[in-house]
């Protein structure tokens, strides 16, 4: 049975003289939440938000580490504002392309840690790690 988890990576990491990458993304909307407050008796207290505060912003980032070396971080910024042609968020490519960018900075192998969101077990990308085993080993 294979072992999994940040034990199994480090160790990976480690005989291939690779980095271990974690990768996570989060997305908030910017619409402004809409709440109740206390306030005096008699007085209706107003909260004034401006602007329409439409759409999403989406961040995906990955931290890198090896032993002897310094930890390093990369992140990309995707803001969606409901126009027709405009992505929502990160797509398989544009991991693909953080992936590339991240190897190239690095110089070496990768072991990347990351959770099983649907879009990280699209059958692109597992093409692309199967295309790319010499360098990217998923942890």
């Amino acid at each position: 049975m294979e072992e999994r988890g940040l034990a199994a990576g480090k160790s990976a990491a480690a005989a291939c003289n690779g980095w271990i990458v974690f990768e996570d993304e989060a997305g908030q909307s910017l619409t402004p939440p809409r709440a109740r407050t206390w306030g005096r008796i008699g007085r209706t207290l107003v909260v004034r938000v401006r602007g329409r505060g439409s759409g999403r912003v989406s961040m995906v980032g990955m931290t890198w580490y090896k032993a002897g070396e310094r930890s390093r971080l990369i992140c990309a910024v995707r803001e969606y504002r409901g126009r027709k042609d405009q992505p929502k968020g990160f797509g398989s490519r544009d991991f693909r392309a953080l992936l590339v960018r991240a190897r190239i900075q690095l110089g070496g192998p990768i072991v990347l840690v990351w959770d099983n969101v649907r879009l990280h077990l699209t059958a692109d990308l597992r093409e692309f790690f199967a295309a790319n085993t010499d360098w990217l080993t998923p942890g």
